[in-house]
């Protein structure tokens, strides 16, 4: 596959990016070293090979929960910026 200018001008707005023109040539070449080891990938034969989902054969590898002591209310609420005594006091980001 042929990684060409306008295709990676596609790729950039897809991804509303935007790229010099020395930094174009240089993701171009990235690509195209990309698609040729996926390509080389392709050429060898995996017939009969077991698709693999985890790299490991260990499953639900789980620590037992341990009770730990914590940090009282108030130290918790020492070094906050903002506190109404109770709670952490956060800027409003979602407007409705």
């Amino acid at each position: 596959m042929e990684i060409t200018d306008k295709l990676v001008d596609d790729l950039a707005n897809l991804s509303r990016l935007e790229f010099e023109p020395e930094q174009k040539k240089a993701i171009q070449s990235d690509l195209q070293d990309i698609i040729g080891f996926m390509e080389k990938l392709n050429e060898l034969d995996t017939e009969g090979v077991q698709p693999l989902t985890h790299i490991s054969t260990r499953t639900n590898v789980l620590r037992e929960d341990v009770l730990k002591g914590s940090i009282s209310h108030e130290d918790a609420l020492k070094n906050a910026p903002q506190t109404d005594g109770t709670f952490f006091e956060v800027p409003k980001v979602i407007n409705k």
